[in-house]
């Protein structure tokens, strides 16, 4: 097994049943992925709050609120991949996770192992997504790579900080970011600072920085970045 980094993808695997939820994150972490778990909708809603996923994996029949419920209002805020597992292999179930938006499903009894592989392709097409050279937002474009900002023709000055967090959110666009996360290094991980910054970082890319159509705040969470 390879030694694990912060590159390393990392899993949300929410199941209710502790034997399957150990099973399945004894078997990811020795294909050398990250895995964190959760015996519900609560405490995979704690584990959101302040960790950064890859690809999350819940069971639908739960206590409380279902998968479904569940990966129907995080689809609504975030854009990462979901793949569904049930002890049911209606119809019904599959075609309501799919219209929410659910990248893949499985029904129980499966192979850790064809999980596996669908989690592979998932992560496969989230990075080639993500290697993209430039995001747009209305009239303003960022090129990730040189960092470069511009509106339509005329190119806007960013400091270097701004230039980071502008290719964080670009990387990770359509997904909240915690402000804890956000903090520099150089602000001595001060929280209050990136608020400042991302107001300034709003008079640079939205017509209304009073009414932000792309940066926006996250209640409670932190900064999720739209783009066209």
């Amino acid at each position: 097994m390879q030694s694990l980094t912060e590159d390393t993808p990392h899993i949300l695997l929410v199941d209710d049943d502790e034997r399957i939820r150990d099973l399945l994150s004894r078997y990811l972490r020795k294909e050398n992925l990250r895995v964190t778990t959760a015996h519900d909708a609560a405490a995979a809603r704690h584990n959101l709050e302040g960790l950064h996923f890859d690809l999350l994996i819940l069971d639908v029949m739960m206590p409380g609120e279902s998968g479904l419920d569940l990966a129907r209002d995080l689809k609504s805020k975030m854009e990462t991949p979901i793949i569904m597992l049930t002890a049911k292999a209606e119809a019904e179930n599959r075609i309501e996770g799919l219209e929410i938006g659910v990248d893949d499903y499985m029904p129980k009894p499966f192979e850790p192992r064809e999980l596996m592989l669908r989690i592979q392709n998932i992560l496969k097409r989230r990075a080639q997504k993500t290697t993209q050279k430039e995001i747009h937002m209305g009239q303003y474009t960022f090129h990730i790579e040189r960092g470069e900002l511009q509106r339509e023709d005329t190119s806007i000055k960013l400091t270097e900080r701004e230039r980071d967090l502008m290719r964080l959110f670009a990387n990770r666009a359509g997904t909240p970011i915690p402000r804890h996360e956000l903090a520099s290094e150089e602000a001595g991980g001060n929280e209050r600072a990136v608020d400042v910054q991302i107001n300034r970082l709003r008079r640079k890319i939205e017509t209304d920085p009073a009414n932000p159509v792309y940066l926006q705040t996250v209640r409670g969470k932190g900064y999720i970045l739209h783009t066209d």
